[in-house]
């Protein structure tokens, strides 16, 4: 759990459980924050102003986020009501703490879009979620979205191997 103090621990959580880009976030303020709707309202995204759906872990992080008195911004920079600008900073220290040197923030987004692909979730779906305005946008994670294909294949081909060897298939011996 999340103590909600740190606002650059806050950010990268933001940015991996729910795939938004660096502005995004960093640039949220809590008018714009709708817990009980389940949404993120991004008036001014790189595509356009789009509502982002909110997951439970994400609203959690949200819920414990300390709120600064005068600041509208969710996560809170060190000059009186700005957000947070010194991000960077905070993640080539984990960058160096994890030694992965090649990491950029912007890889969280990509991280959550492999991952939505991983799972099987339509291209489409996956483009929604990180509001690409573009179906080519989101191509780049097509190679990905392969893996559960190969499983389903897998099981199938096993299917009718076991039938055409007289075997009930694993399938229906699960089942039973």
């Amino acid at each position: 759990p999340t103590s909600g103090a740190n606002p650059a621990v806050n950010a990268i959580r933001l940015l991996l459980l729910l795939g938004c880009r660096k502005a995004e976030i960093l640039t949220l303020e809590w008018a714009d924050v709708h817990l009980e709707s389940g949404f993120i309202h991004l008036r001014d995204s790189k595509t356009g102003e789009r509502h982002v759906q909110m997951n439970s872990m994400a609203a959690d992080v949200l819920r414990r986020i300390h709120r600064v008195p005068g600041n509208p911004h969710v996560i809170p920079g060190s000059k009186e009501g700005k957000h947070l600008v010194g991000l960077q900073k905070f993640w080539e220290r984990i960058r160096t703490e994890a030694d992965i040197p090649d990491v950029r923030v912007h890889d969280l987004r990509h991280t959550f879009a492999s991952i939505a692909a991983d799972m099987g979730l339509s291209l489409q779906a996956i483009g929604k979620l990180l509001g690409h305005k573009k179906a080519s946008s989101t191509e780049r994670y097509a190679h990905l979205a392969d893996a559960p294909l190969k499983e389903a294949t897998e099981t199938v081909s096993t299917n009718i191997v076991s039938r055409m060897a007289g075997r009930s298939s694993p399938v229906a011996q699960a089942a039973a």
